[in-house]
């Protein structure tokens, strides 16, 4: 059998009708399959023609979810959201299609194997959420509520991405920038230098600048993105979400949507983000005290840390207490050397070779493509192909502009190959080691893409596990991105010298400084999330400033509506809470390595092979479970926190 090969992407002239083609030639494909799941014989043959159709509809519309917001052409980017909608409108009408339904519910399951009877359950699942055994009119107004969700969503995340806006400053208001930075930067011809709520400007902005009017004008652009307009979209989607989990047999979207997940239930989320809100409330008002002591050294009076000086006064303490100057440490951070470091870490560990693509086709040329092979099995190059990966990591015009993994394609063993495409927005020259942090947790969701890419089920294939345990690998993935062997194989300043131990220690101690704020902060994201889809708010920004003063370390910066550009609404919707759930689990599962050889290839390969290439083939408690050998717990996470 030939060995499946990568998708060729469209070039530049080509892509607006190649992606128009693809999608029709999809849908087409998905209706007939459809058609033969109708009169199809046994179970076994239903199920593999239904997972060619999930197969089918998922690579039209991840690949449309993709270029709708990476591509550099409006038109391109307009075809492929109109693919998305095209898909999620037909998935709505198979899921409420009551005779298909009936289908998989006459199927006989004694005679399928345990993975097959996992997947009709979650089929028959998928079905009663989407109101299969509702009344025609109900199943109508779902249909007609998802269609209007989607178009709410691509708004709502288009607003985002389109909505840049700037703060001009003379060089000397920008005092205490990054040099590298200015010289990227040039004033134009009346002095005037452009700092833009994009990540690469504002985060060092926040951090550096020493003009505490600028830091401010900084801060309200960045967490002023997308208002007025996301309000009303925002308002109209809480509704539309409330209503369709009302209608299938839900309290509210909050549980409609837990139900799926690890949680289990909506209030079990409310009681979590609680629960974790005491846990951080000691570290919290450890890390405030000592914060705010540094913050009234410059502002006497103050009674709280402006949330639009919290990270220039961190930034302060991490210098004055800890001995690190962040822009020290960007020195041994060049963009190239951290790409490159990235991926002989995560190589090493995971037993992987990664292959430069030249002749890729690719949507923009920033975008770099690469192979991704088994390394040391075999010397038959096919035999050896997992899947294909894009890195996309600077910022432009008309691009996401978070940082997050798309699937190209989902891989199937000896059908498709898994691809996935890496969108940040990272500076190309030196980087914070936040930023590498990130890039670290970014790349865990392609790693598990690729090597979860290889199971019998396209249903069950890469991150199809359930959706608060996600993060957990990459979470966990951000440990290499600590440790200061590793990092010292690829962080060197531009003498050539790697990075001091003692200054990673240092940086260790300085993170640990402000983990306490972090959590708590994050708790206030997550009980945005949350009780706005359970509340439904009319005031959104009334209510955010409440849940800020219950749960933020920081007070609101007045006239801003930072939820208006929290693109996590989308997506995530009610369900923010996942990333500390995951990193309850993450802390758990990185207690099994031995920290004093983070690579030790018996741990890391039982790891992979048990974790990550299993994908969605069981529920991530057993997952979990079957590496560690014992249920997940608190512990780890609350030790961690603690210490």
């Amino acid at each position: 059998m030939t060995p499946p090969a990568p998708l060729q992407l469209p070039d530049a002239d080509g892509a607006l009708a190649w992606v128009r083609a693809d999608t029709e030639r999809g849908l087409t494909r998905a209706r007939g399959l459809v058609e033969q799941v109708r009169s199809a014989g046994g179970a076994e043959e239903t199920l593999r023609l239904w997972d060619e159709v999930t197969l089918a509809l998922g690579d039209v519309g991840a690949l449309g979810s993709l270029l709708a917001n990476v591509h550099p052409d409006l038109e391109v980017r307009t075809a492929a959201e109109e693919a998305e909608v095209a898909v999620d409108k037909y998935v709505t009408e198979l899921r409420q299609d009551r005779a298909l339904f009936e289908v998989f519910d006459r199927l006989d399951a004694s005679g399928l194997d345990p993975l097959a009877q996992r997947l009709l359950a979650k089929t028959l699942e998928e079905f009663r959420r989407a109101g299969v055994d509702q009344d025609d009119a109900t199943r109508a107004r779902l249909a007609e509520i998802s269609e209007r969700i989607t178009a709410l969503d691509q708004e709502f995340s288009r607003t985002i991405r389109d909505d840049v806006r700037v703060v001009r400053a003379t060089r000397e208001q920008l005092a205490g920038m990054p040099e590298d930075w200015l010289e990227a930067h040039p004033a134009d011809d009346n002095g005037l230098i452009d700092v833009t709520s994009d990540y690469p400007d504002s985060v060092p902005a926040r951090m550096f600048v020493h003009d505490p009017a600028v830091r401010r004008a900084v801060t309200v652009a960045s967490l002023d993105r997308g208002w007025p307009a996301n309000d009303a979209r925002l308002r109209e989607l809480f509704d539309l979400r409330h209503e369709y989990a009302t209608l299938v047999g839900y309290a509210d979207w909050a549980a409609y949507d837990a139900a799926v997940k690890m949680i289990g239930d909506g209030p079990a989320v409310a009681a979590f983000i609680d629960r974790i809100a005491e846990v951080a409330q000691e570290p919290m008002e450890r890390d405030l005290g000592v914060l705010l002591e540094r913050y009234r050294r410059d502002v006497p009076d103050a009674e709280q840390v402006s949330a639009a000086d919290a990270a220039y006064y961190q930034e302060l303490v991490r210098q004055e207490q800890h001995d690190v100057d962040s822009q020290l440490v960007r020195t041994y951070f060049p963009f190239a050397q951290v790409r490159d470091g990235l991926l002989e870490v995560t190589g090493r560990l995971f037993g992987l070779r990664y292959e430069p693509v030249a002749d890729a086709v690719v949507w923009h040329p920033d975008v770099t493509a690469y192979d991704v092979h088994r390394a040391g099995h075999g010397t038959d190059e096919q035999d050896e192909l997992l899947g294909r990966i894009y890195l996309d990591l600077h910022p432009r015009e008309g691009k996401y502009k978070h940082a997050a993994q798309f699937t190209v394609r989902s891989g199937v063993a000896g059908r498709q190959l898994p691809e996935g495409a890496l969108v940040c927005n990272f500076s190309p020259g030196l980087m914070e080691h936040d930023h590498v942090v990130t890039l670290f947790h970014e790349f865990g969701h392609l790693v598990h893409h690729v090597l979860g890419g290889h199971v019998g089920w396209s249903r069950f294939s890469g991150v199809a596990t359930e959706w608060d345990f996600v993060e957990a690998p990459s979470q966990m993935l951000e440990e290499w991105a600590w440790d200061a062997d590793v990092l010292r194989t690829f962080a060197s300043n531009a003498a050539g010298g790697p990075i001091p131990v003692e200054l990673v220690e240092r940086m260790r101690a300085a993170d640990d400084f402000g983990k306490g704020l972090q959590a708590r902060q994050q708790m206030f994201y997550a009980a945005v999330s949350y009780w706005f889809h359970v509340e439904r708010p009319e005031d959104l920004t009334a209510r955010m400033v409440e849940l800020q003063a219950r749960y933020s370390p920081y007070e609101y910066v007045d006239g801003t509506h930072f939820y208006a550009a929290f693109g996590h609404l989308g997506g995530y919707s009610s369900a923010y809470y996942t990333y500390m759930w995951s990193l309850v689990i993450a802390k758990d599962l990185f207690s099994a390595f031995d920290p004093d050889d983070l690579f030790a290839p018996e741990v890391a390969g039982r790891y992979r092979d048990r974790v990550l290439a299993a994908g969605g083939t069981a529920d991530a408690a057993d997952l979990v479970a079957d590496f560690l050998g014992r249920p997940y717990t608190f512990d780890a996470y609350a030790n961690w926190l603690a210490r």
